[in-house]
């Protein structure tokens, strides 16, 4: 049995990969602030240090407390338009953050690192699908700094032996197919839950920017990959670097589905309509972005279980219709940040 330390891990994506982790039978502490993570997405028996990636202090507590086969890290702001706004506290708080993980797994003699990183690294690129050769163009301050946080792995690994996976991910999407973990941010900013707020009632009508975008419908092409799938992918990555050198991968379903196509699929899922309404394009926005996962697939034998557009959503719908306050629906555990063990185990 491994041990790893997830930080995030009352997030999104954290949360998928955490229970992922315990479903094959491996130990997991989670470091998490609990700024858009939740207690209840934790599952029992997870240890939950509730703290800050900045407070070194703290982070070095839990390297001490814990002997970790492995880090995957989470815990970033990742909001692109607010990153737009707020240009040198992503810049700053994402790469210092993961500076002191990095930095304290090498002083704690952890040599496996898996990064979240984003496909934000590469702003529009010039073909499809895109692949781990295209050219590192961000365009917002949260893709830069993704890919300043990926050069201080690199440095890390030069320097200290630091042994490091970047999985570039597209869009994330779905939920637990067994219903027990969710999406559920505030603010929401991912197309699908917010189809199916809108289908709910949940919120206004949903805004579609742009439908003269040079596509089969007019309406801008992604590629959304399961949450599940994804957690799927970090252990495989993980479990590569036990002996491989340090790698980065983009992780996607290789197909693109228009904005028009997830809204029918909501539709069709919840046999209720999408109310929506539509809007001008927005700046920036580049018509298709679909992933190359050619060399993940060849590398590790990933291959995604939940491929189709419909299997995706009705995940999330299923999820989401069963709890549509998110978290706040569910009893949280009461967990207890008690400090680290005395001694690593």
């Amino acid at each position: 049995m491994a041990r790893f330390l997830v930080t995030g891990g009352a997030g999104y994506v954290g949360s998928h990969v955490v229970l992922a982790l315990r479903e094959r039978g491996d130990e997991v502490v989670v470091l998490d602030d609990l700024r858009q993570g939740h207690r209840a997405a934790v599952p029992v028996g997870v240890e939950l240090v509730v703290a800050n990636l900045a407070d070194r202090r703290r982070v070095d507590e839990v390297f001490a407390g814990w002997r970790f086969d492995g880090v995957l890290h989470f815990a970033a702001l990742s909001l692109v338009g607010e990153s737009m706004r707020e240009p040198m506290r992503y810049l700053a708080e994402n790469l210092s953050n993961t500076a002191n993980l990095a930095e304290a797994a090498v002083r704690a003699g952890c040599r496996r690192f898996v990064l979240s990183s984003t496909a934000a690294l590469f702003g529009n690129p010039e073909r499809m699908p895109i692949d781990e050769t295209a050219g590192i163009t961000p365009g917002s301050a949260y893709g830069e700094s993704k890919f300043m946080a990926e050069t201080a792995l690199d440095w890390a690994d030069r320097v200290h032996g630091l042994r490091s996976a970047a999985l570039r991910y597209f869009n994330a999407a779905g939920a637990d197919p067994q219903g027990r973990l969710g999406e559920d941010h505030q603010p929401e900013t991912h197309l699908i839950p917010l189809a199916i707020d809108a289908a709910l009632g949940l919120r206004d009508p949903l805004t579609v920017f742009g439908t003269d975008y040079p596509t089969p419908d007019g309406t801008c092409i992604r590629d959304y990959v399961h949450v599940t799938d994804l957690a799927d992918a970090h252990l495989r990555v993980m479990d590569a670097l036990e002996t491989g050198p340090s790698v980065r991968y983009n992780v996607g379903n290789g197909l693109g589905h228009s904005v028009k196509q997830v809204i029918e699929a909501v539709e069709r899922i919840s046999g209720r309509p999408v109310p929506h309404s539509i809007g001008p394009r927005r700046a920036g926005d580049p018509a298709v972005l679909v992933a190359s996962n050619e060399k993940l697939r060849r590398d590790t034998g990933w291959s995604p279980r939940y491929a189709g557009l419909d299997e995706i959503v009705r995940t999330a719908w299923a999820w989401r219709s069963a709890h549509p306050r998110g978290y706040d629906d569910r009893a949280a555990p009461a967990l207890q940040d008690a400090p680290p063990p005395a001694r690593a185990a």
